[in-house]
């Protein structure tokens, strides 16, 4: 693919207009090859070490072979199996793992302690800000991103049908969303193909992963996010807002 501006230069120098309309109907890895080349430095990605967020991997580790970090969240809310899972990445893609959490409490129990128990119930906005929010702007600053990478695709919920391939967010960072015109269905062709590892919840009717207290399975006919805040009404946990 032509693009249509040269490196190096700032996420706010890029024509995303452009951009957007090119990378429309390609590969996510031309995407992803796109942003290894112009973004040599402060290029990072952020996962939840779910399906789609380890196409990224995969692609950058095993077919790019572009070792960006990858920031992980480690709320002290996560299911067991995702914990070990996470490992299991680190040790087979040699990861540059980068993991940020709240700082000064190292246990859920302690987190309890600190904020109470269930703050997830009482103060949803608070859990998430403490274990998400906050945590991800440091790692982000701490690694000098200027462009961050992640996993969201249109079709998975409403707030996210117009998404672009490449965005600024609030402080001009740019953001990159490769799998934008994927759907589910593509993420499973391609880890298929590939013989790629994914967390065992997914087997387990978990479609969407995260933190353990708000994550129930699926049923058959259900939204992939359902499982999420179910009940809620909430479809993010404010990191893309």
């Amino acid at each position: 693919m032509s693009p249509t501006v040269e490196s190096p230069l700032s996420p706010v120098d890029f024509d995303l207009t452009s951009l957007n309309q090119q990378f429309e109907g390609r590969h996510p890895r031309e995407i992803l090859a796109w942003a290894v080349a112009h973004l040599p430095t402060g290029l990072v990605q952020t996962s939840a070490f779910n399906v789609d967020d380890m196409v990224i991997t995969d692609i950058l580790y095993r077919e790019l072979q572009a070792p960006v970090p990858v920031i992980f969240l480690e709320t002290l809310h996560h299911f067991a199996e995702s914990l070990t899972f996470v490992a299991e990445a680190k040790q087979t893609y040699n990861l540059n793992l980068k993991t940020y959490q709240i700082p000064e409490v190292n246990s859920r129990e302690a987190f309890a302690d600190r904020y109470g128990a269930a703050l997830w119930e009482t103060d949803i906005e608070k859990f998430h800000y403490l274990t998400k929010i906050e945590p991800l702007e440091r790692g982000l600053q701490e690694l000098n991103t200027s462009a961050w990478i992640t996993g969201r695709r249109r079709d998975q919920a409403v707030t996210r049908q117009n998404m672009p391939y490449l965005e600024l967010d609030k402080l001009g960072r740019l953001k990159i969303n490769p799998l934008a015109a994927w759907t589910r269905k593509d993420s499973w062709a391609y880890a298929a193909e590939h013989g790629m590892i994914y967390n065992p919840l997914h087997d387990q009717g978990y479609a969407s992963i995260g933190d353990e207290p708000l994550t129930t399975p699926v049923g058959e006919g259900e939204d992939e996010r359902a499982g999420r805040w179910r009940g809620s009404g909430k479809t993010e946990c404010g990191i893309h807002i």
